[in-house]
């Protein structure tokens, strides 16, 4: 068996953190500066299959165009032969939605800060004619300083001046605009906005403003702005939601006029983008024109053994700071998409232990090296859900096992999580059988 370790151009690239159905993000090192990044690859031949190029374009452009200290930076686009590399700003602490999870809720200052930052990065979108169009807590990363990332351009639209409205229905339903909903045409802005306000709201009460369990039901609550606000919220904080969550777009508070409310004012520091960086875009046509002319050596560094070394810079980054105790602890990583259990058992044991239970569940395998792909039926029926387990050596004779969500819904993945690491229970190293009364155990326990 080998151990591959890819290069792309001067990156050396190493664990997936991420995958979709047209792209994986995998982390970086940049071997030059020694910075993280992540980056987004994807297939050409994927791209012109399901007429992909202009909205990849598209987000490229928008991502380079709209820089700023609150929205993920892209460094460069690069492309072989026959995939398409979009270096990212690797953001360590994970998305806000996992944060919200954890605590239950945000205290109101904290919150405050987090919508005071979203507000200057979509306020600094909107002066480029950006228009996000899917803001929501899973696409705002947290960086290692608490600093929130506007990410995911996917869905955003790039107007020039005096453009109308935008026609085109998308987002996800629960952070959608109700004028969105109805097929007449919107204004992008306004439309952002609403978006922030659920945020706002998601963040302070631990749940969303406007659930149903059907969609008709949902989006006649949101066409009412049928919604309370919890006891707890300051007056302060209710004005202004009410004044965001207006059903009529047109009496609904412009971001000019949140960033005069005196509630969003208490303890606000602006952060001023610099603008004089010049954007150059000739890079992205290149990519996407003159790709046999415009192509980065990808090189495998292969040895023989088992599966892929996760060496320790790459596990510092995995957790969250210094602290270790995210890479092994399950009951905290619980509520990410990412998840992972430590074994002291062979590579291959793991592996066909992981298999015998996958079996058991009903899942459908697919297995290659030490990567495995599970697809079943969600519990709750509705469409598929998919899982990627990759095995790692961290150290001799210690192996971590990363399991992540790759499609489905994230309640069902936890499920399966839960059901998964049950049945394997007997590969699952536990320290405290090892070293026990060491002060270490509180940074691994399982």
């Amino acid at each position: 068996m080998k151990n591959v370790r890819r290069k792309i151009g001067k990156y050396e690239v190493g664990r997936t953190i991420g995958e979709g159905t047209f792209a994986k993000v995998k982390f970086a090192k940049n071997t030059e500066t020694g910075e993280s990044v992540a980056i987004k690859v994807m297939a050409k031949r994927t791209i012109l299959k399901h007429k992909m190029v202009e909205q990849i374009k598209r987000e490229i452009s928008i991502m380079k165009i709209v820089r700023h200290p609150n929205i993920v930076r892209l460094h460069e686009v690069l492309a072989s032969q026959s995939k398409i590399y979009i270096i990212l700003e690797f953001v360590m602490g994970g998305e806000l939605y996992d944060k919200i999870v954890q605590l239950g809720k945000v205290s109101e200052n904290e919150s405050r800060r987090y919508f005071q930052q979203l507000i200057d990065a979509v306020a600094h979108c909107h002066r480029k004619g950006v228009y996000h169009r899917d803001l929501k807590p899973e696409n705002l990363l947290l960086d290692d300083y608490g600093i929130l990332k506007v990410s995911d351009f996917g869905l955003s639209a790039l107007t020039k001046k005096g453009v109308g409205l935008l026609h085109t229905t998308c987002g996800t339903p629960n952070y959608v605009a109700p004028e969105v909903l109805s097929n007449l045409g919107y204004d992008g802005a306004a439309a952002d906005v609403w978006s922030c306000g659920v945020i706002l709201y998601v963040l302070m009460a631990g749940y969303l403003p406007f659930q149903e369990a059907d969609l008709p039901m949902l989006y006649k609550r949101i066409s009412a702005a049928e919604f309370v606000c919890p006891f707890w919220f300051s007056t302060g904080a209710k004005t202004l939601i009410h004044k965001i969550l207006d059903p009529n777009p047109k009496t609904r508070i412009k971001i000019e006029e949140i960033r005069k409310d005196p509630w969003f004012r208490r303890y606000y520091d602006p952060v001023n983008p610099r603008e004089d960086e010049e954007v150059n875009l000739d890079d992205v046509q290149a990519v996407f024109n003159d790709i046999e002319d415009h192509f980065v050596v990808e090189r495998s560094e292969s040895t023989e053994g088992g599966p892929l070394i996760m060496n320790a810079f790459e596990m510092i980054t995995l957790s969250q700071g210094l602290n270790l105790s995210p890479l092994f602890d399950r009951h905290q990583d619980f509520v990410k998409r990412q998840t992972r259990f430590v074994s002291r058992k062979p590579a291959r044991v793991i592996i066909s232990s992981i298999e015998v239970a996958a079996e058991s569940m009903g899942l459908k395998i697919r297995s290659r090296n030490y990567k495995m792909r599970l697809e079943g039926v969600s519990a709750s029926k509705v469409g598929q859900l998919a899982v990627v387990l990759e095995v790692y050596e961290v150290a001799p004779s210690l192996f971590m096992v990363d399991v992540r969500k790759a499609a489905g819904d994230t309640l069902d993945y936890h499920m399966f999580y839960k059901n998964l690491t049950a049945k394997v229970e007997n590969i699952i190293w536990k320290p405290s059988e090892i070293i026990p009364n060491s002060s270490l155990l509180r940074n691994f326990t399982l």
